[in-house]
């Protein structure tokens, strides 16, 4: 049982104690923040077109086809692609994780290893290095802080390999759904297209961010239900900006129109980016370190605590048979 927090002592003139906010931040600003992003999904979905969205900048070379004939080209490893940017003051370092698309072959058949793999192995490192004996003031963060699973806006369903994936990523790390391409489905079809996949989801027992905490308060987990409600946000991505009547517009030109991708009634991108970027990425760090993390941490230490406990009964047995 936790000892009740004592009440307040009054003070009698300022001290200066409440600038520690302020101390804090400037510290974080001169040392900068550290956000990992994974990009899983079918090859052809967009997903680095979407990272250079978000970020208003050319962070990753886009393999879409400039040309229909042209041949689709495709991530075949894991490729990590590193940058600083900065945004009024604010440095923010960033790892970009590029996966094979996975569901390209024929035999898909534990195509989904060398992306849990990749995950499990960044909790690894960190561990090893938290755990040796002179460690570094700040261990460099390599742990994926959020996982964009891209979903292939057939219309249809989740395909039975979508809810094998969805599964392993979401016992280990913050899996966030975005339908992509999200601008082939009609309005009517993509809000079908979300209800199957949520009720999907849920059937399945998939666990995607956000979900409660037990240190949520009221007003976090009336927003998470709202997000929940959203998920999986359907989204379009775009850099080419169209001037439209004297304001450029970012957006997609098709065969019906302009979409504009910072348009609610046109797709959810801006929802996405907010809450991606604006309201939950400290959110995002902190249950990967805390959530996921924590857990990976318990079970290693767990059976290294074992094998320990082994090894010294088996020494003991061979000394008593000396």
């Amino acid at each position: 049982m936790s000892a009740q927090e004592p009440m307040p002592t009054p003070l009698h003139g300022y001290v200066g104690f409440d600038t520690l906010t302020k101390q804090v931040e400037l510290k974080m600003m001169r040392r900068g923040f550290q956000f990992n992003i994974m990009l899983v999904g079918q090859t052809g979905l967009g997903k680095s077109t979407m990272i250079n969205t978000l970020f208003a900048s050319r962070l990753m070379e886009s393999k879409g086809r400039l040309d229909p004939a042209e041949e689709m080209r495709q991530t075949t490893s894991i490729e990590v692609v590193s940058h600083v940017v900065i945004e009024n003051g604010v440095k923010l370092k960033l790892n970009l994780i590029d996966t094979p698309g996975y569901g390209d072959l024929i035999n898909n058949e534990q195509s989904w290893e060398p992306v849990v793999k990749y995950i499990k192995d960044q909790y690894s490192v960190y561990l090893r290095k938290e755990l040796t004996a002179v460690r570094d003031r700040h261990i460099p963060d390599t742990r994926v802080h959020a996982v964009l699973f891209f979903i292939n806006p057939s219309g249809h369903s989740l395909r039975p390999i979508d809810i094998q994936v969805l599964k392993k990523l979401g016992d280990i790390a913050n899996v966030i759904p975005v339908i992509a391409k999200a601008d082939t489905l009609t309005l009517e079809e993509r809000e079908v297209f979300k209800e199957r996949v949520r009720a999907e989801m849920q059937n399945n027992g998939i666990r995607v961010y956000p979900f409660d905490h037990e240190d949520y308060d009221d007003e976090e987990r009336a927003l998470n239900s709202q997000v929940q409600a959203m998920l999986p946000f359907a989204v379009v991505g775009s850099t080419k900006v169209y001037d439209v009547n004297g304001v450029p517009v970012r957006g997609r030109q098709t065969r019906c129109g302009l979409v504009n991708i910072e348009d609610p009634s046109h797709c959810e991108f801006v929802p996405f980016r907010n809450f991606l970027l604006r309201t939950n990425m400290h959110d995002l760090i902190d249950t990967t370190t805390y959530t996921y993390y924590e857990s990976f941490r318990s079970k290693q230490l767990l059976a290294l605590k074992e094998s320990s406990v082994k090894q010294h009964q088996q020494q003991a047995q061979q000394q008593h048979h000396m």
